[in-house]
């Protein structure tokens, strides 16, 4: 079925792709913090750099994180001022290391369209949620005339950009998998994020691969294929440089197991 995508190359530069506003990564804390709490021991899945698991730690909330990159658990030690705040585990999240009801609740955010056996993801947290436990689920989206620098890199080096996992939109597969099993779907409050920033931005990010939809482009077709987007946005939008502006929906289902 395919190998999931691992983010070693990322950890350097993973925060600032994945990065919020101040204000909107204080309101999804408080939000799955009010989930989190009172569940016990709670699992992130692909716990990365600890872009949420170190706020909700600090928040009170006794997280554990597995993450299938040494590099990206090794910037959240870093982060952590060198020692791990919480339990941290290698490990693929399609074979799980823990008991079956190891957690009370589990929460994953912009991973499950990285993973071609998403289904066994789902399978194996349902396995290790014990009962009565919730699953918070976050599938990321990138916003705003990104998608059309997206899809325009598809075009012009012939492979496709689309996730080897879940779609990000792709929330009716993923709520009809998890009332497979047993699940009580339940729609979060939405955070919408106003985001400024600029095409050059993004364009720079193709630029010094920082995406894991280039990865497979050789660097020369990924670098000509980048000057070829910032002429075209260019006739399109006006100024890369100038900083457009456009709302950023944080989507959240919980899934609350029997």
């Amino acid at each position: 079925m395919g190998e999931s995508v691992a983010f070693d190359r990322a950890a350097e530069f993973y925060d600032r792709t994945r990065a919020m506003s101040d204000e909107s990564m204080s309101r999804t804390i408080e939000l799955l913090a009010s989930e989190l709490r009172d569940r016990g021991r709670v699992l992130e899945v692909g716990v990365g750099t600890g872009l949420l698991a170190l706020p909700l730690h600090e928040a009170g909330i006794d997280v554990a994180g597995v993450d299938l990159s040494p590099a990206m658990i090794g910037k959240l030690v870093e982060k952590a001022s060198g020692t791990a705040p919480f339990p941290l585990v290698i490990s693929d999240a399609t074979r799980l290391p823990f008991a079956g009801g190891a957690f009370g609740a589990a929460y994953l955010r912009w991973v499950l369209h990285l993973i071609p056996d998403w289904r066994g993801v789902l399978a194996e947290v349902v396995r290790a949620i014990g009962p009565g436990g919730s699953f918070l689920v976050n599938l990321g989206a990138y916003g705003g005339p990104r998608v059309e620098v997206q899809e325009r890199f598809a075009e012009l080096t012939g492979i496709p950009v689309r996730p080897v996992g879940l779609d990000w939109a792709g929330w009716d597969e993923l709520d009809e998998e998890m009332r497979g099993h047993g699940a009580t779907i339940r729609k979060l409050p939405v955070l919408v994020e106003e985001v400024a920033v600029s095409l050059d931005e993004f364009i720079e990010g193709i630029e010094q691969n920082r995406y894991s939809w280039t990865w497979s482009v050789p660097e020369d077709g990924r670098l000509r294929a980048a000057d070829e987007i910032r002429r075209w946005a260019m006739e399109r939008y006006g100024p890369v440089d100038d900083a457009g502006r456009f709302e950023q929906a944080h989507v959240w289902h919980a899934y609350d197991l029997p």
